[in-house]
């Protein structure tokens, strides 16, 4: 990886077993994987696609060093031939995938492997666990950002993030969502995220009094100076010790008070007195901070019901770690294997109709309304169909051939949303940028209802199959009978 580790034992153990079996019995042949997800968190409508940056890497430097190969050799189950194969391996199947930052939903494909068997199997983790780490938090953190409506919100959560690395590749996948900067410095670095901070309560109580903390704050930030008021009393020490510093050094100097913080009490009956206060010293501009174990439902209630004077907020473990729903649930499943040059559909038959899963080679299209540009659903489809905007469109329910609908001709367009990533091995892929990849999401947001965005009971958005996905799926579900 960039950051000098090499993660490539970062594997279930299985897939090393498997793989070693696989040898023994010559098969290395061509296979397709899918990896999907069958909930949405939090009981949402949709989540946010991101992680691929991480696969990125990890493909790119995927390798086993001598010390992995002597670690291995000394568990005493795998052949000098299988060992020998590691020592030399570099990945060079097909990787296609949805773009970072695309609003996705369950059953679909997200992203699609095809290489030889032990190469296809030896990635499973890894694929695994960077999209449902991520995905997870710019799902949670989209749903907070929608919460403020238009109010930055601000990613706080490292020191309750599951380690460091959850903390870096979590503030990435929320400022991909829409978070305004992040307090972990090390994401602005590697990622350019802004980053952003004030103060702790503990430079408050390091300081003789309050109003002397402030000020020597004041007098080393003095052009973005927000000071944290809930230390001893927020109304009567807080925020009073704030305006003197604002009125006696600050505006004397040239300067604004940038902002109050409260991290504790009331939010909305604290931030309606701050608010009032300000605003009769003349510091309208002067904006009000929260933070204190916030998530989407008490913003919502505190923007939408009670009023609250807030101007942005600052989340952490409700975000880091999607502390609601923090399973994300991605699986990776077999869909096709070579056979006399053939590729052979195949399918995962279960008495949980949720867990059967789609066969074949595919692909997955979005159809938009021509009209309003709004997405109408997600259509599964085997990889070489051909969807024609100027005919009619059927989809089908994914298991029932009964339940389908008639797109008009000329009324839609569509978009196929995995795009290759690796061809033979090679990334083929041009990553933009971690802005661009922000302001994709954001507009792609745009195309869905905002029904489907409700946080309690969202319509739900269709992901449907053609006519011949749907019969081959039926078809094979009844051989295995």
């Amino acid at each position: 990886m960039k950051d000098g580790r090499n993660l490539s034992l970062v594997m279930d153990f299985y897939e090393l077993t498997m793989s070693q079996v696989y040898m023994n019995n010559h098969k290395d042949e061509e296979v397709v994987f899918d990896l999907f997800y069958r909930r949405n968190p939090d009981n949402g409508g949709f989540a946010i696609f991101a992680g691929l940056n991480q696969i990125i890497e990890y493909i790119q430097d995927l390798h086993f060093d001598p010390e992995q190969i002597e670690y291995l050799r000394s568990l005493h189950q795998f052949s000098d031939e299988f060992l020998d194969y590691l020592a030399d391996f570099r990945f060079t199947g097909d990787i296609w995938s949805v773009p970072e930052g695309t609003p996705v939903f369950p059953y679909e494909p997200l992203i699609k492997v095809r290489a030889p068997l032990i190469q296809a199997q030896l990635v499973e983790t890894a694929m695994l666990l960077a999209i449902n780490h991520q995905t997870l938090i710019a799902t949670k953190a989209r749903r907070i950002v929608q919460a403020a409506k238009g109010k930055a919100v601000m990613e706080f959560g490292a020191r309750r993030a599951h380690n460091f690395d959850s903390s870096i590749e979590g503030a990435r996948a929320a400022y991909i969502a829409g978070v305004a900067g992040s307090a972990t410095t090390e994401a602005g670095m590697k990622f350019g995220i802004p980053v952003l901070g004030t103060m702790a309560h503990s430079f408050v109580q390091s300081f003789e009094t309050e109003y002397d903390a402030f000020l020597e704050y004041a007098k080393t930030y003095p052009q973005a100076c927000t000071v944290l008021i809930d230390t001893y009393n927020t109304l009567k020490s807080g925020l009073e010790n704030a305006i003197r510093v604002a009125k006696e050094y600050l505006e004397p100097n040239g300067y604004r008070l940038k902002g109050v913080r409260i991290d504790s009490g009331d939010m909305a009956y604290l931030s309606k007195k701050i608010r009032r206060r300000l605003d009769e010293e003349g510091m309208q501009d002067c904006a009000i901070v929260v933070s204190n174990s916030l998530d989407e439902y008490l913003i919502e209630s505190l923007v939408d019901r009670q009023g609250a004077k807030i101007d942005s907020y600052g989340v952490g473990e409700n975000m880091i770690v999607s502390k609601n729903s923090p399973v994300f649930g991605a699986v990776y499943k077999m869909s096709a294997l070579e056979e006399d040059g053939q590729m052979i559909p195949k399918i995962k038959i279960s008495e949980n109709e949720e867990k059967i899963t789609n066969p074949g080679d595919k692909t997955v299209y979005r159809i938009y309304n021509l009209e309003d540009g709004k997405a109408i659903a997600d259509l599964i489809t085997l990889a070489e169909e051909v969807i024609d905007p100027h005919q009619d469109l059927t989809v089908y329910h994914p298991m029932n051939k009964w339940k389908n609908k008639v797109i008009e001709a000329d009324t839609y367009e569509v978009r196929e949303l995995m795009v290759p990533i690796f061809q033979n091995g090679e990334l083929v892929y041009k990553e933009p940028s971690l802005v661009g990849i922000r302001d994709y999401c954001a507009r792609e947001q745009e195309t869905l209802w905002d029904e489907i965005k409700r946080f309690s009971n969202p319509q739900e958005y269709y992901v449907d199959l053609s006519e011949k996905l749907l019969d081959l799926k039926l078809d094979m579900i009844q051989q295995n009978r």
